[in-house]
């Protein structure tokens, strides 16, 4: 659809005009129909004189030679098409964004054209990055983080000559959201949105840097509902919408709220209910119709809390134990990191050497060359090994401290705390949720397994303490004691199966 030549004709016409300026023919008209209409009205007499930078064509003129040119014409924005959409598919191919980059990324200027590339909005990147995170973490809401983003964190959008350097909106929110780029993937329509060509349309791999893994994004898509769309606004905090799918038709659980009015009092009592979207809407496609209370989903999720809960005691043995036991394998691990710096070091010491042999004119420059290229990759190997285990020590401790501190006090949060709480506490506990006929079904994650297992184990020794009201210290320690072998060998840094 062209409406400025559509415009154009109708004001000819109708009168108005009756010669046309333009710099060549193809700009005039750029295919077939057009061309055929433009020659009609020229040679019926409707335009008297079409003038160009290379000719004038008039209504006598021998229309042979004007379809000719017209034809050459049509055929040049033809060739013209194909030479864009090739070098758009190729900077495709090549893994880089033919277009300008999107909110936390910049284009690259210094390039020739065509070569530039994408990189990482030093000023922009991690604030998106922490908006992904709390996405990620299933209780804030679109405008909840757009709130932080704009308010909090004072992001403002990339300033242009005519447009930007102002709060992100919320529709440009959720477009990053949907967004594949932000994973790493490329999605392209060649030819523009009005092109509905399949082989024009490309999901490549890119070569930028990813704000998000794909599993992150699936999940960030699930959490915003079915095709990635966003979750309509309600005024009622529900904990559970969007962790749950229904056991039949693996559609999501919503909820609603309800008043029952109380006869005995008068009082209208209200009622949070949680149902499936599919058997509400499509009731032959699913027989889960009956609305489940909050009551009862909350009551299956604390009896599930309780098969992994761990007494103060214990956690707080256990965290000691885990550290005695550990010294031994933390003495190790800084004898790795001081041979990797020892390492290091006379990488760095043979480096500097070789430099200065060189300025002596000891070497040429191939020997040079060569050995500067094998030293310099050591160092980086022995860089990257050093922070790798610097964040897998790390990670370890705290990781464990997460995990025994959870354990003990998950069941009391989730009692006392909000729907904010609850939510995150059953996001931690469930990696598929799955509710039918009322009864609640989870997945567990693999690290919440062994406290499962710890509880069943030591449930013996656990009521003895419960049971005694003067227990010795000494008898406790012994309890306690007698669970070290079901606890040894499950967190430390060289996992071993337990006896």
């Amino acid at each position: 659809m062209r409406p400025e030549f559509d415009s154009l004709t109708s004001r000819i016409q109708s009168g108005k005009a009756h010669c046309i300026l333009s710099w060549k023919l193809d700009r005039l008209a750029r295919n077939p129909d057009e061309a055929g209409k433009i020659l009609g009205m020229l040679q019926r007499g409707e335009i008297q004189h079409i003038k160009t930078s290379e000719k004038d064509y008039y209504p006598g003129d021998n229309a042979l030679i004007s379809y000719l040119e017209f034809g050459m014409a049509d055929q040049y924005s033809r060739d013209l098409s194909v030479n864009v959409k090739r070098g758009l598919k190729s900077k495709l191919e090549k893994g880089w964004r033919p277009c300008s980059a999107p909110s936390g990324y910049l284009n690259t200027k210094t390039e020739a054209r065509g070569e530039n590339y994408i990189v990482k909005d030093p000023e922009r990147f991690s604030l998106l990055r922490k908006a992904w995170d709390l996405m990620l973490t299933g209780y804030y809401t679109v405008d909840q983080i757009l709130s932080k983003l704009n308010n909090d964190w004072g992001f403002r959008t990339r300033k242009g000559k005519k447009r930007g350097g102002k709060p992100m909106s919320r529709s440009s929110l959720y477009r990053m959201f949907t967004n594949q780029f932000y994973a790493g993937m490329m999605e392209y329509q060649l030819g523009g949105k009005n092109n509905q060509k399949q082989e024009d349309y490309l999901v490549l791999p890119g070569k930028h840097d990813p704000m998000v893994s794909l599993e992150e994004f699936d999940r960030v898509q699930m959490l915003l509902g079915r095709n990635g769309r966003p979750r309509p606004n309600k005024q009622h905090e529900y904990a559970f919408t969007g962790m749950m799918k229904c056991g039949e038709c693996d559609s999501f659980i919503s909820a609603t709220s309800k008043q029952k009015l109380l006869r005995s009092t008068g009082q209208l009592k209200p009622y949070t209910l949680y149902y499936c979207v599919c058997a509400r809407k499509w009731k032959d496609k699913c027989s889960q119709r009956h609305y489940t209370n909050l009551n009862e989903i909350e009551n299956q999720i604390m009896e599930i809390i309780s098969h992994f809960t761990i007494l103060p005691q214990f956690k707080n043995w256990a965290l000691n134990a885990l550290n005695k036991q550990d010294d031994k394998e933390f003495e190790e691990h800084n004898k790795i990191i001081e041979a990797h710096q020892k390492a290091l070091s006379s990488a760095e010491r043979q480096l500097s050497n070789l430099t200065q042999m060189r300025m002596r004119e000891q070497l040429d420059d191939e020997e040079y060359d060569r050995e500067r290229t094998r030293l310099k990759n050591e160092i980086t190997i022995l860089k990257t090994k050093e922070e790798q285990m610097d964040m897998q020590t790390e990670s370890w401790i705290n990781l464990t401290k997460k995990a025994f501190e959870f354990a003990c006090n998950a069941s009391d949060a989730f009692t006392n705390g909000d729907a904010e709480i609850k939510r995150t506490i059953l996001s931690a506990i469930s990696l598929n949720c799955v509710l039918k006929y009322h009864k609640l079904s989870i997945e567990a994650p693999e690290w919440l397994i062994p406290f499962t297992k710890l509880r069943e184990q030591v449930a013996a020794p656990i009521e003895a303490l419960e049971l005694t009201e003067k227990l010795c210290v000494e008898r406790q320690n012994d309890v306690f004691t007698s669970s070290r072998p079901l606890v040894r060998g499950r967190w430390d840094l060289n996992p071993r199966s337990s006896p």
